[in-house]
């Protein structure tokens, strides 16, 4: 029997695929929790439909995200910092505070998306690098300076 899985079944398939699975798991399983519908015309159409709807949702998705590291490639944000006589600093500049200044630049970005391999603890001029998703990344330059 052709079926839609409605959800994730372990052991048979992922949600939105179309499976040829027993008559008996079908009925007694699948269709009584709700994890699957026989795959009739009007099951398949829907199902086409969605799969056509995710495709255009993360192309979108993809689209924005080009466009932000567009805005962001090349910019240069200042943070500024506590710092004592020598030059040493007070604390570190983290992904946050620089996710923080950007959105000052009116630019959204998250700062789990801010790649630092440690937090910053001296001034001076830094390349960061973003990634906005999992292809697309945007260098820019933070720029620490004394208070």
């Amino acid at each position: 029997m052709k079926v839609v899985l409605l959800k994730d079944v372990k052991g048979t398939g992922k949600k939105g695929e179309i499976k040829e699975v027993a008559d008996g798991f079908a009925k007694n399983f699948l269709f009584k929790n709700g994890f699957a519908r026989l795959a009739d015309n009007s099951a398949l159409s829907e199902n086409k439909i969605q799969k056509d709807a995710q495709a255009y949702h993360k192309q979108q998705e993809i689209l924005a995200a080009k466009e932000l590291a567009k805005r962001l490639e090349d910019k240069t944000v200042s943070v500024k910092i506590k710092c004592g006589e020598n030059g040493k600093t007070f604390g570190s500049i983290s992904s946050k505070e620089i996710a923080d200044e950007l959105e000052k630049l009116d630019i959204k970005l998250d700062k789990k998306k801010i790649e630092l391999k440690e937090n910053i603890k001296t001034t001076g001029l830094y390349c960061v690098v973003a990634r906005i998703y999992p292809e697309i990344t945007a260098k820019f330059n933070v720029n620490v300076e004394a208070l």
